[in-house]
């Protein structure tokens, strides 16, 4: 077997995954009990890998490069043209639209000199003010006029579909183990608010249906949804079939690390945009991008930062870009000015609220 092959036995992305738009959990660390107590299930097909192993990388390198060749058998090949002449700009441009001349014309613009503003994202609602992934962090969110919250999305033993970044409870809940071995009666008996503030005791890990049923009654505010991990056709058809019933299937965006679980989300729910998160560039990942039919690739802030043409190519192929996870004013300054002043077209941030404020200066 070649070595960027993947293996026969997939390698689990539990350590690109906990790199997601934000990557660093709560920090209290707690010694984990030994397995077999209070619901969990050890399964030994879940192994995880420790984070950002070579193995990872090469597993993760091996799922672009094979996306890319199907890509090119398939003739869905890269753009090769730059975008049209510019357009007048709206304000904000819904993160599910595709980043076409035509779609950016149809909002009316920003004011005089004003330009397009990029969307703000709430990373894991509003994380900085309420416990992260929760309904609170969630709904202060969207009170506090972010266009769009991010959310991280795993299973437990039983299959349920839950809110949840790392892949164990220890750092956001009072509790200890692998999200994957607890059931979920076990998950939603622990308490994830208090380790945050006693004002947020009694905050759980919510159902998916939870993040759902509450963004109903935001009909504004758009979702930027994480598959953590490798989902599988079958396991992601509930998620998106969910999404259908609450009938927000024109306000989420699909987005993983992995390229498999991004042509899964294509294959089951073609309907609903996609974007192709990265923690390092791919000479293919246009190629990559382009077969898996995204309408966004989302680089890091760091990535950014080290390669700002990353926004540009990206542009160029006419791909939205929603950088992961900038805090800083410095750092939105130039995520606005990346790409000759066009600038990125959204920024996720634990800090929705002063985003939306610093923008309006």
């Amino acid at each position: 077997m070649a070595l960027l092959e993947r293996p026969a036995t997939p390698v689990l992305p539990a350590a690109v995954a906990r790199t997601s738009a934000g990557h660093a959990p709560a920090p209290r660390p707690v010694p984990r009990p030994a397995a077999g107590a209070g619901g969990r299930v050890r399964s030994r097909a879940r192994q995880r890998v420790p984070r950002w192993t070579p193995l990872v990388w090469l597993a993760l390198l091996a799922d672009h490069r094979r996306h890319a060749r199907q890509a090119v058998r398939s003739g869905a090949m890269t753009p090769s043209t730059p975008h049209a002449a510019a357009v007048p700009a709206p304000a904000v441009v819904p993160i599910t639209t595709p980043r076409t001349a035509s779609a950016e014309a149809s909002a009316p613009a920003a004011g005089p000199g004003l330009g397009t503003r990029p969307a703000v994202i709430a990373h894991r609602g509003n994380s900085s003010v309420a416990p992260q992934n929760t309904l609170a962090a969630i709904e202060a969110a969207c009170r506090a006029g972010a266009d769009a919250v991010e959310i991280d999305l795993q299973r437990t033993s039983d299959g349920a579909a839950v809110v949840i970044h790392d892949d164990t409870v220890d750092a956001t809940t009072d509790g200890h183990g692998v999200v994957a071995e607890l059931n979920l009666a076990t998950l939603r008996g622990l308490d994830a608010g208090r380790w945050f503030g006693p004002g947020y005791a009694g905050q759980q890990v919510p159902l998916f249906g939870d993040v759902l049923e509450l963004l109903g009654r935001y009909p504004g505010v758009q979702l930027l949804l994480e598959l953590k991990d490798v989902w599988g056709p079958d396991e992601l058809r509930g998620v998106t079939a969910a999404i259908d019933e609450a009938g927000l299937e024109d306000r989420v965006v699909v987005q993983c690390f992995w390229p498999d679980t991004v042509a899964a989300a294509r294959d089951v729910a073609p309907h609903l945009p996609r974007g192709l998160l990265l923690a390092f560039e791919p000479p293919d990942v246009l190629d990559v991008c382009a077969g898996l039919g995204v309408i966004a690739c989302n680089p890091s802030a760091e990535m950014v930062r080290r390669d700002p043409g990353i926004v540009t190519r990206l542009h160029r192929a006419g791909l939205r870009v929603m950088v992961w996870t900038e805090n800083d004013p410095s750092g939105w300054s130039h995520l606005i000015s990346v790409d000759d002043g066009a600038g990125v077209d959204a920024v996720i941030t634990d800090r929705p609220d002063r985003l939306l404020g610093w923008l309006s200066r």
